[in-house]
C-alpha cells in the first residue's frame, strides 16, 4: 500500500459564514440576479478602487463582453500571451479577431513588454496582458504603449486579486478588467467573475450585454412593480451572476486580505524549502506580498 498522501493542490476557504449567507438568500426565495449582486458590486468596485463592477457567470463570459463592449470584431488583432488558460485566446475568437502571441518573460512568465511593439500591426485593436500566478504585468509600460499606438487594454485579472500595482490594485489601471472566481481562485463563488471600469460609456452596455440586452433586470422591475414591462436594448448574452453566488462573494470579500497573508506564509514556507535544492527553480516572488496574489 502506498505511503504517499493526496495533497489537493487547491481548496476553497468556506466555512459557515458562506453557509450561513447563502441559506438566507434560499430562505428569501429571490435566488437569481438580485439584491445581493448589487451589494456584492457595490463592494468589489469599492475595493478595487474602481467607478463599476459588473458581476457575471464567469471569467470568460467578463472577457467577451469586455471585448465586444470595446468594438473588437472581425479583423482585428488582439496582442495576448500564449501562456495562459485557453479562455483569453478564446474570447477573443468569439468576437472574430484573432490573437496574436506574443512570448513570456522568462522571469515573470507575463508577456514580455519588449517583444510587444513588434507585434504591433494596422490591424491591432487591443492588448490583453495575463497576470500569471499573480504577478502582475508591467502596467506602465502596457499604459504607454496603448496610448503610444492609440489601442485598448483589456486586462485578464483572473489569478490577479487581490494583486497591487505601485499601490494600486490590478482591476484598477486598464480600460476593462476581467476577474474569475472559478473554485480554486482566491476569491470564490464556485463559478463566477466580474468585469472592472472606470468608464460609463463602457459599464452601461456591459451591464445590458450580460442579460439578453434587456434594460431592465427581473429585480428592477420587481422593486418598481413593473414585473413584465423591459425592452430589448441590444443583442445580449446569458451571463449574470446568481444572489446565492454573490452572497458568497461578499463572506469571501470580507476575508480576502486574511486569505492573502495566509497563502503568502505557506509559498514563503515553498520557496525557503525548495531553495535547498539547486535543480529546482521556484517561481517568481515579489518581495512585497502586496504586489503578488
Amino acid at each position: 500500500m502506498s505511503k504517499n498522501r493526496f495533497i489537493p493542490f487547491s481548496r476553497p476557504w468556506i466555512d459557515e459564514t458562506e453557509i450561513a449567507a447563502v441559506s438566507e438568500v434560499l430562505a428569501s426565495k429571490w435566488i437569481s440576479t438580485g439584491a445581493k449582486v448589487r451589494e456584492f458590486e457595490r463592494a468589489f468596485a469599492e475595493y478595487i478602487g474602481v467607478k463599476h463592477a459588473i458581476a457575471v457567470s464567469s471569467c470568460t463570459a467578463a472577457l467577451h463582453l469586455s471585448l465586444v463592449a470595446t468594438n473588437v470584431g472581425g479583423g482585428d488583432d488582439v496582442i495576448t500571451t500564449p501562456y495562459t488558460f485557453t479562455a483569453t485566446a478564446e474570447a477573443i475568437r468569439y468576437v472574430g479577431a484573432k490573437p496574436v502571441f506574443v512570448d513570456v518573460d522568462e522571469h515573470t512568465l507575463n508577456m514580455d513588454i519588449a517583444n510587444i511593439e513588434a507585434a504591433i500591426t494596422a490591424r491591432t485593436k487591443a492588448i490583453l496582458p495575463v497576470h500569471i500566478a499573480g504577478v502582475p504585468c508591467d502596467m506602465d509600460a502596457l499604459q504607454d504603449i496603448c496610448r503610444k499606438h492609440n489601442l485598448i487594454l483589456i486586462d485578464d485579472a483572473a489569478h490577479a486579486i487581490p494583486a497591487e500595482y505601485k499601490g494600486r490594485y490590478i482591476g484598477s489601471l486598464s480600460d476593462v478588467s476581467a476577474f474569475s472566481f472559478y473554485a480554486n481562485k482566491n476569491l470564490t463563488t464556485a463559478e463566477g467573475g466580474m468585469i472592472t471600469t472606470n468608464s460609463d460609456a463602457l459599464a452601461e452596455p456591459l451591464r445590458t450585454m450580460r442579460l439578453h440586452g434587456i434594460d431592465k433586470d427581473a429585480w428592477a422591475r420587481q422593486s418598481h412593480r413593473s414585473i413584465w414591462r423591459y425592452d430589448i436594448t441590444t443583442e445580449g448574452y446569458k451571463y449574470n451572476m446568481t444572489d446565492i453566488q454573490a452572497a458568497m462573494g461578499l463572506c469571501q470579500l470580507m476575508k480576502l486580505n486574511k486569505q492573502h497573508e495566509r497563502r503568502h506564509h505557506f509559498a514563503q514556507i515553498y520557496q525557503t524549502e525548495l531553495a535547498k535544492f539547486a535543480e529546482i527553480q521556484t517561481p517568481f516572488s515579489s518581495e512585497n506580498p502586496r504586489e503578488h496574489a
